[in-house]
């Protein structure tokens, strides 16, 4: 493959919440956009799912990807489809992998403002998320329109009063500003959280190979 593809999966594993309603509304099951700016591009992303599972979507180049997760925390992978080269690989992480992942992530203190403003016809709060480790505050954005599984907001973001809206996502040391754009209701395709037959298992650390290590 010619394109980083593992660097900007892991990148864009970030998130993808959004709304169209003012009054709260809970979602069980459905599928989300945003905007994500990874690498210099804004990359708009589909996150499809339910009380459990979730399965982000985007395309980069030639390749299609999807990512999956659990709410859990146990289960993750990256499948790469591209068309062009007929070629299909799934990346599973193993255990020690989703663990070291979890390590690295960011833990936040938030301490609410009164500051208010509409992003994509949400009504959202600021609340300010102070990293712990290296002091570093972040603005992030949150709304009490709508009420999504804890599944689907970022683990770092769980504890926030809210649902975020506009942030700053964590990836691999690397910083990405996220927005939200929309939500449905949809009914999530069948198949959406599996890995069928014709995707050629590989590990990370192979699919990492693919693009030089990165």
């Amino acid at each position: 493959m010619t394109i980083k593809i593992l660097k900007t999966a892991l990148c864009l594993t970030l998130s993808a919440f959004a709304i169209n309603a003012h009054a709260q509304k809970k979602y069980s099951e459905g599928v989300v956009t945003l905007t994500v700016k990874a690498q210099g591009n804004n990359v708009e992303t589909k996150t499809y799912f339910t009380a459990d599972s979730n399965a982000y979507t985007f395309s980069m180049g030639p390749a299609n990807l999807k990512l999956l997760s659990n709410s859990n925390a146990d289960f993750f992978a990256v499948l790469v489809d591209v068309p062009v080269a007929g070629r299909k690989v799934a990346a599973v992480s193993t255990p020690a992998e989703i663990e070291e992942g979890l390590s690295k992530l960011p833990v936040f203190t938030f301490t609410p403002t009164t500051e208010k403003k509409v992003i994509s016809n949400f009504n959202c709060n600021k609340v300010v998320a102070k990293e712990a480790k290296s002091g570093k505050s972040y603005d992030v954005w949150v709304t009490k329109d709508v009420s999504v599984p804890q599944g689907v907001l970022e683990r770092y973001y769980s504890k926030i009063d809210g649902f975020p809206v506009q942030f700053t996502a964590f990836q691999m040391g690397r910083e990405t500003e996220v927005t939200v754009t929309g939500v449905s209701d949809q009914k999530v395709p069948k198949g959406m959280f599996t890995i069928s037959k014709d995707y050629t298992r590989v590990s990370m650390s192979d699919l990492a190979a693919m693009n030089g290590g990165n």
